[in-house]
């Protein structure tokens, strides 16, 4: 037989096991270098976990080759290799979820199913991604750590432009303009669409609510829409001794605001397993909490894990949201001769003790409300403004007189307004309503400094609201909360205000957002500037 007809003799049973091509092309006729190789390597003793050789010193990518294949074929070999994509199945992709083995939960060399979505552990001949491929006839694996993809059993590299998708939804990657806009008003138009063709804007898509941690929920919201926090997050490339916190809410930050999202949600599971491990599991996915709580933890959390000191603008974390409290002291001293109700005042004659603390949010005390029904048995509910309740730095407490003045105001205010207390029997409730303008907040009247500092005028951006029964008392398993949220800057037509809950997202009317139980909010301080061609002013978020 010629060796042209046993050349073709050979393709033809190639095809007919439905082998790729590119495999038996390799093979030479008689014995040569590659067929000694392959003997020598299956007469050597193999690894159980995948199948790699293990003597001798070798590279990652040779121990994952399981065949010895040659890297040298041509790119028309290689083209075989395309025979396959056509049983990717986009829609069961889900990169949301920690990346460990579904069989082994080992979190070491991963790989994903592009055929099925599940997760398996290495692609050497005894690995079980490797199984998998043969077991169930799914080829098509990605290296969730890489984004390389590789066809199994065969074991060679794929390189096709019809895969950037997918490697963009498990790694997102963006650049200084493509944060440009995020906070102006142009990015409302600018909507993105799923596989479904749904239409969702990225940054403000719904969250999973797995089991109980909505409280969660609304502080990544509220923090991923604070535009140096974000930016900072999104232009992220950690590859370094940062923790796993800080590496999976820079993730979690990315997809949020992909895109090019195959679903218009996301699942925050794998950085709130991160979360429960690094509190020791005082924040649980199946627990319901405060998210006030929650977002002193991670803040101070996230500032330790950046590397940040108490030092100012050590981390993004003290940059963005610290500023200094000053804080004057003084004892009382109650005299039997003075009436009653004479509220304790300062004296000028004795010793005050001051002191100057950072801070990373400011507690607001609301009025308590009425204790009796009204004429027509129904509870009232009482209305303060937003100015009344700041008015607390000129408090006092028992036994001691204190009074609070803020020295420096951080370009990003967080207010909680103590709307929780306990007693010895049950945590009530507060169920005043704070009444505030969504613009314009101007907090010089509780600021001591200097006349070069910032201006003082403030804009909301994210507010955090609780649903519960009606009464007084707090009912935990009855809790929903809410963020509200702001699309685009500036004010006018161009800003648009959106009520996220899990994973439903809808548009709110501006009046409507004061009338809830307001726990949380974030204020962005308001830099303008002159000069501009319609004769208005711009904020400087909107020019990012």
């Amino acid at each position: 037989m010629s060796s042209s007809s046993s050349a073709q003799a050979l393709r033809q049973s190639s095809t007919a096991d439905g082998e790729p091509p590119t495999k038996r092309a390799r093979v030479q006729h008689g014995p040569g270098p590659l067929d000694s190789l392959s003997r020598e390597r299956s007469s050597e003793p193999t690894n159980k976990l995948d199948g790699n050789v293990s003597p001798g010193p070798a590279s990652e990518d040779d121990l994952d080759y399981p065949y010895g294949l040659d890297t040298t074929a041509s790119p028309n070999d290689r083209k075989a290799s395309d025979l396959y994509l056509d049983t990717i199945n986009r829609a069961l992709l889900d990169f949301d979820f920690e990346k460990v083995c579904s069989i082994s939960m080992s979190n070491i060399n991963i790989y994903g199913c592009l055929v099925c979505g599940k997760y398996f552990q290495g692609r050497g001949r005894s690995s079980y991604a490797y199984a998998h491929s043969i077991h169930d006839d799914h080829h098509v694996f990605i290296n969730l750590e890489t984004t390389k993809v590789y066809v199994l059993p065969d074991g060679y590299l794929v390189s096709d432009p019809s895969l950037e998708d997918i490697a963009f939804v498990l790694s997102p990657r963006f650049t200084r303009a493509s944060t440009a806009n995020l906070s102006s008003p142009s990015h409302l138009s600018k909507p993105s669409y799923d596989l479904a063709h749904k239409p969702y804007l990225p940054g403000y898509i719904g969250l999973n609510n797995i089991k109980r941690h909505d409280h969660m929920n609304v502080i990544i919201h509220s923090l991923l829409h604070v535009p140096p926090l974000r930016d900072y997050l999104l232009l992220s490339d950690f590859k370094g001794k940062e923790t796993e916190l800080v590496k999976r809410f820079a993730t979690l930050a990315k997809k949020i605001w992909n895109p090019r999202l195959f679903k218009s949600q996301v699942s925050p599971h794998e950085f709130l397993q991160e979360v429960n491990r690094a509190s020791a599991g005082k924040f649980r996915l199946e627990k319901q909490g405060d998210p006030v709580e929650f977002l002193g933890w991670l803040l101070n959390r996230l500032h330790q894990d950046m590397g940040g000191t108490k030092k100012k603008n050590s981390s993004i974390i003290f940059s963005t949201f610290q500023g200094e409290l000053r804080v004057e002291m003084q004892q009382v001293i109650v005299r039997p001769d003075e009436a009653g109700n004479e509220k304790p005042k300062f004296d000028i004659d004795r010793d005050i003790k001051s002191t100057v603390s950072p801070f990373l949010f400011l507690a607001v005390d609301l009025p308590p409300p009425p204790l009796f029904q009204d004429a027509v048995e129904k509870n009232i509910i009482p209305q303060v403004s937003i100015h009344s309740v700041l008015a607390k730095y000129d408090g006092e407490s028992a036994g001691q007189l204190r009074r609070y003045k803020c020295q420096r105001l951080p370009r990003y205010v967080i207010l909680h307004y103590k709307r929780f207390t306990k007693n010895a029997f049950v945590e009530e409730k507060n169920p005043t309503i704070v009444t505030f303008p969504l613009r314009g907040v101007d907090f010089r009247e509780y600021l001591d400094a200097p006349p070069s500092h910032p201006p003082t005028a403030y804009d909301l951006i994210a507010n955090v609201t609780h649903e519960s029964v009606a009464g007084t008392t707090r009912d935990k398993e009855n809790t929903i909360w809410k963020v509200h949220l702001r699309v685009g800057g500036g004010g006018g037509e161009g800003e648009k205000w959106l009520q996220v809950q899990d994973l439903i997202v809808e548009e709110t009317r501006k009046e409507m957002i004061f009338l809830g139980e307001t726990v949380l909010q974030i204020w962005e301080r308001r830099d303008t500037v002159s000069g501009s061609t319609s004769g208005t002013t711009r904020m400087a978020v909107d020019r990012r």
